[in-house]
């Protein structure tokens, strides 16, 4: 937005403005065009600053000084995610900028933002959100510096940072600052941050938890069994009494929890002590429900960072609504002709859902949507593919996706909302299915039957990964779509074969894969169709010897795939797989000083050779893994064979030189082969 488009609304001013390190796309895939259109929807006015130079406060000043706040965000990815590779290599490109343009965006986005509108409008209010706040709301490892920083918040100076989904949360702070409220006194809201004196809550009401230490081997805190009440009693004439004291106790310790704030250890201290980084992370993560989690603490010199519990979900209504927003769906006019590539992916695709509960510890979904599934109501997404029909430029009566962080859990719920309220679990999946969770598919298929039936729809494709451990348990929903709604290929994630790198990244044993597979197959052929899977793996993820890495670049070979698409691990911010990669400790268990360290491949030769076992193909691969397979007493794994992995001899005239089978900006040539 510029001066002469305020001008031409009869602007004078803007009431929010919000600053986004991403072209402004006008879709509701892009957070600051979601959060833009529902504060107008709420009678505020509106002004967008998009990728400004951060080098001066000159481009913070271009719409003036907002009447009650400015609203800054990295954009829909962690600026530093967007900036490097795994490698700690700048990119050459940036998929949310015109035209792919890489340098658009600092590093640390968000602090940038918010240090640069301080300094354009001293004494301005600034509140910080979307992933890159909400990932690094405490003191958190940052891979490519190799330290341990502070919170965002702390470094920010904002005076209020919003994590996880903040629809409602937002709604709120900007109808309180409209009313006159003092955004310092804004304190109770869920899913928000603040920096308050050491020790200004005392005698408040709430009572804190001291967790600086190391966890025993039990839980950090009993948790009320959501079954108590419904524990077998002695038949006798005082057993209603007996119910009915139950039944107070547990609201006595649920009253009790939500006036609770666990104390994390200090940024300094997690900075200095790795392992005591490790506790503080599990601490954080079990106390991730909505139902039960409470409020957090951690001290950052002589302030503490307070962390209010999350977010509780949107419900359907509010997530249509949401979604119902007059969006443009397409990137703003001063953009011309140029190309975004985030938008040109999603621009024929649907958000079905929010939310993850596979807690894979790589993946940061939970950690910013939370495990328990938003969905969106049948009508409103069959309304959004009919607007995609009616209003995209392009559009050829396909759709690509109708999807979310996972392609197969709409409605997935707990059976029990007492149950789901209580759970203190990391995954619902994990080690296997809860036999508390409905796993029933019928309605996504029912949805993709009406979606495809729409007037002017040829074809629905499920972009979005699959969570195979949990179709294997609805074949009906595997027929759908393999008949229905597969291109070719369909990705799917096993992510590797063995099973200690796949207990640290709690995911599914490679057997769900092969049962899936099958099917898979199966109905592809019944449909008359040749289809392939794409599966994706990790090299060096924590919890990976070299063991792991010859066992899965066999089973590759014997699987005859090929795969170009590759990924080494990449820590990103609070993911618990990251705890594991600085500290050498699994969160995943309860920890202690002598707690056995994790395998975890730091070097970067390592790293390298991980990755190397994924392309056993390639030649320029062939020296290192030659090494390799020698130094662990595996050359019977070298020669001509099938039973091989790799030759002894390179290929006549072929020079090694690795990296060069891929593009400059290090994504693959090509789809996997299998």
């Amino acid at each position: 937005m510029s001066r002469a488009e305020m001008d031409n609304l009869g602007w004078d001013s803007c009431d929010v403005i919000l600053v986004t390190g991403d072209a402004y796309i006008d879709h509701p895939s892009f957070g600051m065009a979601l959060i833009g259109r529902l504060l107008e929807a709420n009678g505020f006015r509106v002004g967008i600053i998009s990728q400004p130079d951060w080098r001066s406060a000159e481009a913070f000043r271009a719409l003036g000084r907002p009447n009650l706040y400015f609203g800054v965000t990295a954009g829909n990815m962690d600026s530093m995610v967007n900036r490097y590779t795994a490698d700690r290599r700048i990119r050459t490109d940036d998929a949310y900028t015109p035209d792919a343009e890489a340098g658009r965006r600092p590093d640390h986005a968000a602090v940038v933002y918010a240090q640069r509108c301080r300094e354009a409008f001293p004494g301005s209010v600034v509140v910080m959100g979307s992933i890159e706040a909400s990932l690094r709301r405490i003191a958190h490892y940052d891979y490519w510096s190799d330290t341990v920083r502070r919170s965002a918040l702390a470094d920010a100076k904002a005076d209020l940072l919003v994590y996880g989904n903040a629809e409602r949360a937002l709604v709120e702070i900007t109808h309180r600052l409209a009313l006159g409220e003092a955004i310092d006194t804004i304190r109770d809201l869920r899913g928000t941050a603040y920096l308050t004196p050491r020790g200004a809550l005392a005698g408040r009401g709430w009572v804190e938890v001291d967790s600086t230490s190391f966890d025993l081997p039990r839980a950090i805190d009993p948790v009320q069994s959501p079954y108590e009440d419904l524990a077998p009693v002695r038949i006798d004439p005082d057993a209603r009494l007996a119910r009915a004291a139950g039944q107070q106790r547990i609201a006595l310790r649920r009253a009790a929890r939500s006036h609770s704030v666990v104390r994390l250890p200090s940024y300094e201290a997690v900075r200095e002590d790795r392992v005591l980084y490790a506790h503080a992370s599990r601490t954080l993560h079990l106390e991730s429900n909505p139902g039960n989690a409470r409020a957090l603490v951690q001290a950052h010199g002589e302030r503490d960072v307070w962390l209010n519990p999350p977010p509780l979900p949107l419900t359907t209504p509010e997530l249509d609504a949401v979604y119902g927003l007059p969006f443009q769906r397409q990137p703003h006019p001063s953009y011309g002709k140029a190309r975004i590539p985030a938008y040109e992916m999603i621009r024929f695709s649907v958000s079905i859902m929010r939310g993850c509960f596979g807690g894979c510890t790589f993946c940061s979904i939970t950690e910013h949507e939370g495990r328990i599934i938003q969905s969106r109501s049948e009508e409103s997404i069959l309304r959004e593919v009919e607007e995609i029909r009616d209003r995209t430029p392009g559009f050829t009566g396909i759709i690509s996706d109708l999807g979310g962080p996972t392609a197969n859990m709409y409605r997935l719920a707990c059976r029990d909302p007492a149950i789901e309220q209580n759970c203190r679990r990391l995954s619902c999946v994990y080690p296997g299915v809860c036999e508390n969770l409905n796993t029933d598919h019928s309605p996504l298929v029912q949805l993709y039957r009406k979606a495809r039936a729409l007037p002017g729809i040829k074809k629905v494709l499920i972009g979005s990964g699959l969570r195979y451990d949990l179709a294997v348990l609805a074949p009906d929903y595997v027929r759908e779509l393999t008949k229905h709604h597969v291109g070719g290929y369909l990705k799917i994630a096993p992510e590797h074969t063995e099973k200690g790198p796949l207990s640290a990244m709690m995911k599914p044993g490679i057997g769900d894969y092969e049962k899936f597979k099958a099917l898979f197959d199966r109905f592809s052929q019944a449909a008359g169709k040749e289809q392939y899977l794409i599966p994706y793996f990790i090299a060096a993820h924590p919890g990976t010897s070299i063991d792991d890495m010859v066992a899965l670049a066999l089973w590759l070979k014997r699987n005859n795939f090929r795969l170009d698409q590759v990924q080494t691990f990449l820590p990103t911010p609070m993911a618990l797989a990251t705890t594991m990669y600085h500290s050498q400790r699994n969160p995943l268990r309860p920890l202690k000083r002598d707690s056995a360290p994790i395998a975890t491949e730091r070097t970067g030769r390592g790293r390298r050779l991980h990755k190397a076992f994924l392309r056993y193909h390639d030649p320029a691969n062939w020296p290192m893994l030659r090494d390799a397979l020698k130094s662990i007493g595996r050359a019977d794994l070298i020669g001509p064979g099938k039973k091989h992995l790799i030759p002894a001899h390179q290929p006549a005239g072929f020079v090694a030189a690795g990296g060069g089978q891929q593009r400059r900006n290090g994504l693959p040539r090509s789809r996997p082969r299998g």
